[in-house]
């Protein structure tokens, strides 16, 4: 999903209700960040959810940044 930012993934599944989705992020050493899960019932990505994602991702990015600052010193 690139619309949430780079390296972003989207897992969708559906059942008779409505569509399931989990944007996440992938990173090495087996860590995968979870952004956000929620359901839906129409095709399109609503805003809200798009935002809370781009949110989120942020502050993942910030922290990893962080991680390997951190890193560099010790």
């Amino acid at each position: 999903m690139s619309s949430i930012g780079n390296g972003v993934f989207e897992l969708k599944d559906l059942d008779q209700n409505a569509w399931y989705r989990v944007v996440y992020i992938a990173r090495k050493n087996d860590v995968i960040y979870v952004l956000d899960c929620f359901e839906k019932h129409s095709r399109k990505t609503e805003k809200r959810d798009r935002d809370r994602a781009k949110g989120r991702y942020k502050v993942v990015q910030q922290r990893l940044r962080e991680e390997q600052k951190n890193a560099k010193r010790t």
